[in-house]
């Protein structure tokens, strides 16, 4: 019998319970990584000598109060995209390759036409169960609701872009860190010294059984996303902002490339919601489009500029 060496914190996935309303670490982590981007990008536009030269020539991107409105926009994008996203990439492409991948689809898609109301969130009783969102589907969220805003108020998508870029592995960070309390989006089995057995004693009211992960080790997957996806890209992003940010759509496109690259390798220690193609996993191929929007975004901000 293989032994986990590391034993599974057992964080209660609920922060608080007040009577009927429960405030989830999950919740919390959305909460923080919008709060923190919106006060590092602040920040960044209060430094005044970034913005001195070409191509800002002194004028800051976008206000703060720009910024603050901004949030309210990403903040319905990341919501609003990240379920469809899971809709539309989990349980209607990937179930519909593999129907019968279990705890994934559970009779999706075609129980989308006879429970409409499963398009918003998977229910327990009265209680909505938002485990299922996508985070590409997320991205997407916040990319059109920033090309809107944008354009609404007429500022240079490709520089908001960018100083959303260099803020957005907080978010991961704290994503993949509430994956981990939650005790979902678990690893492959292993025998590495490090390995955990997902089992709390907080999982029963969650999941409706005690391991749904199983009885065997597994990588704590969530924290390898957390580490590369979360704290690494930031680093990578914030050294790259003082030599690049004069070049409009750069940051983001090294964003794009580094969450593909990072997200592609921990495919091969995360388990996969179900086969989808091949050895590729969703969200192996969700991640080659990563690469080809960063692809664009990087040929954008290279091309020459008009005389």
């Amino acid at each position: 019998m293989i032994e986990a060496a590391l034993p599974f914190p057992a964080i209660d996935p609920v922060l608080l319970r007040l009577g009927p309303v429960q405030l989830h670490w999950y919740a919390m982590a959305y909460v923080a990584g919008l709060v923190l981007a919106w006060w590092g990008i602040v920040r960044t536009l209060r430094r005044q000598r970034l913005w001195a030269t070409p191509p800002f020539n002194g004028a800051p991107p976008a206000t703060e109060d720009d910024i603050g409105d901004l949030v309210a926009w990403a903040t319905l994008g990341v919501i609003v995209g990240g379920r469809l996203g899971w809709d539309l990439f989990y349980g209607i492409i990937l179930c519909s390759v593999t129907p019968d991948a279990g705890g994934t689809c559970n009779g999706l898609p075609g129980d989308f036409l006879v429970r409409p109301w499963r398009l918003i969130a998977e229910w327990n009783g009265l209680v909505p169960q938002l485990r299922g969102m996508s985070f590409h589907g997320g991205l997407i969220g916040v990319m059109v609701s920033v090309w809107l805003f944008c354009r609404k108020r007429k500022l240079n998508l490709l520089a908001i872009a960018d100083l959303i870029a260099i803020f957005a592995p907080i978010g991961l960070f704290f994503g993949r860190m509430a994956n981990f309390v939650n005790g979902e989006l678990w690893g492959r089995v292993t025998d590495v010294p490090w390995g955990m057995i997902f089992c709390s004693p907080h999982f029963p009211a969650v999941y409706g059984n005690v391991c749904p992960a199983g009885l065997l080790p597994r990588h704590p997957s969530q924290l390898y996303e957390a580490a590369l996806e979360g704290v690494l890209l930031f680093i990578i992003l914030q050294l790259a902002f003082h030599v690049w940010h004069r070049r409009p759509g750069l940051l983001a496109a090294i964003f794009f490339f580094g969450y593909g690259l990072f997200r592609f390798v921990v495919e091969f220690f995360r388990e996969p919601d179900a086969p989808f193609l091949g050895f590729l996993t969703m969200g192996m191929a969700l991640s080659l489009v990563t690469w080809v929007a960063g692809a664009l975004l990087l040929r954008a901000a290279l091309k020459p500029k008009a005389a």
